[in-house]
């Protein structure tokens, strides 16, 4: 079983290489602090681990606190603790040199989801449940722009944005609102192809690849990755069928269009075109 993992692996880091190589020409390019914003710093076990939200991202940093010795179970640990709590060290709070040791000799990992459906989840997320920071800030600029005729009350308060609108948010290059870590390309997010990632795991085997990645570190044998959903718990994960219901309301150019946007992502993570 270690066997075939180790030689997933491989393939994974491979196809990831000659991505980078055949299409980007950044391999030369110093790296920023920017660029390492999104690495969570685990020192004790030596671990940097960079944040993809909408793959395991909560559950991943509980990990981390279990291991840095910040609480001793991961079930005890609250949404806005691992979120707001601020007690994981990231990578772009050091200095130059610390960056780099750290960067030289730790294990680097990340993980990922298939592309549409890490943005159905995130729009599942952010729009249909009641959000301070997404209903204003996104909802009613995308409102706005892109929905005829709005209601008073809608313009007001930023909710109920529907999928095709947040489609057509994202695909438009002159956005109304920015980005967010929660749609933008992993690439972007996680810079593989200047940051040489040791270990790449994937939201859809996620048991074994995080235990996988436990055993590799020597961590201690009764920490394995927690497997609740620590958001909106009684409803259904997204799955592929219930992204194929939410791409439905697109057209045809619109599905083409979104793909395009992430296809960096399918090619670099080898998911195959939906």
């Amino acid at each position: 079983k270690w066997k075939s993992l180790y030689r997933i692996q491989r393939e994974r880091k491979q196809i990831m290489r000659e991505t980078c190589s055949k299409y980007k020409s950044n391999n030369r390019r110093i790296i920023t602090p920017y660029h390492v914003s999104r690495i969570f710093v685990e020192d004790k076990y030596r671990v940097l681990y960079c944040e993809v939200p909408k793959a395991g991202c909560s559950n991943w940093k509980r990990v981390l606190m279990v291991l840095n010795g910040l609480a001793s179970s991961t079930k005890d640990i609250q949404h806005n603790t691992v979120h707001y709590g601020n007690y994981l060290k990231r990578l772009d709070g050091f200095d130059h040199k610390g960056i780099y040791h750290r960067l030289n000799t730790y294990t680097k990992m990340l993980f990922i989801r298939e592309p549409f459906e890490k943005l159905v989840s995130a729009f599942r997320d952010k729009f249909e449940h009641p959000n301070n920071y997404y209903h204003p800030v996104f909802g009613k600029a995308i409102i706005s722009r892109y929905r005829v005729n709005a209601t008073k009350e809608a313009l007001r308060t930023g909710s109920g944005v529907k999928f095709k609108e947040f489609i057509q948010y994202l695909l438009d290059v002159h956005r109304p609102v920015g980005m967010d870590i929660h749609w933008d390309h992993v690439n972007r997010l996680c810079s593989p192809c200047l940051i040489d990632y040791d270990f790449v795991g994937k939201f859809e085997s996620m048991e074994e690849d995080a235990n996988f990645f436990l055993h590799l570190i020597g961590a201690p044998q009764n920490l394995t990755f927690p497997k609740f959903k620590d958001r909106h718990s009684n409803e259904e994960r997204t799955t592929t069928k219930i992204t194929q219901q939410y791409f439905a309301q697109l057209s045809p150019s619109q599905r083409q269009r979104s793909y395009d946007f992430y296809y960096m992502d399918y090619l670099m993570f080898n998911y195959s075109k939906p």
